[in-house]
């Protein structure tokens, strides 16, 4: 077990289309020996989409963690304080929270987790799941490249034809990426074909 009692944050926030791709790997993580602290932006906590209710992933999370699902930003603050993590994961990281995360913006639980986390000088790992990578949020993806201690899960566009500025984390690569990034080392090669 390459994870074995290693501490990770796991965030989930609003592309709601992408949560269930996501949900196989926090299985591994946690198969791979990882203790897993679920947390869930206000989005994935309150809404209820065709993809699922708010509900179901919230109980999914409790199931497949053991842990209660931290969902706002009174229970994310110790995360820093009392050093809970070794790593932080946002999967999937939505343009939104890109952009905040990379303007400093603190008002969602998982945006709390991260600030809480990083405080700490402790790897961030995110996979991003945005229709506008290539449009608006393209310069935020370049300024949390070049932010010390935040990984990315190597990624791709994945619809360029309907959706040129759409990019997507490649999911499966999500334990690589934190095993890597807990070494202080962004998975290579960072872009890559999504299918």
């Amino acid at each position: 077990m390459r994870l074995a009692n290693v501490r990770v944050g796991f965030a989930l926030t609003g592309s709601h289309c992408t949560i269930a791709e996501v949900v196989p790997h926090l299985q591994n993580l946690v198969q791979e020996g990882a203790i897993v602290y679920p947390v869930v932006s206000y989005s994935v906590d309150q809404t209820d989409t065709r993809f699922g209710p708010a509900r179901q992933w919230k109980e999914m999370l409790k199931e497949i963690t053991g842990r209660p699902v931290i969902n706002s930003i009174v229970g994310a603050e110790p995360i820093g304080p009392e050093k809970m993590l070794d790593v932080m994961v946002v999967a999937p990281c939505t343009g939104n929270t890109l952009a905040k995360l990379a303007n400093g913006i603190v008002d969602t639980p998982v945006l709390m987790a991260v600030k809480a986390h990083l405080r700490n000088q402790r790897p961030v790992v995110l996979a991003i799941s945005t229709n506008d990578g290539l449009g608006m949020n393209a310069r935020n993806i370049g300024l949390l490249l070049n932010t010390k201690n935040i990984y990315l899960v190597p990624f791709g566009q994945d619809n360029p034809q309907e959706k040129p500025n759409s990019l997507k984390a490649r999911m499966d690569l999500l334990v690589d990426t934190v095993v890597l990034a807990l070494a202080g080392k962004q998975y290579q090669p960072l872009l890559v074909q999504v299918t």
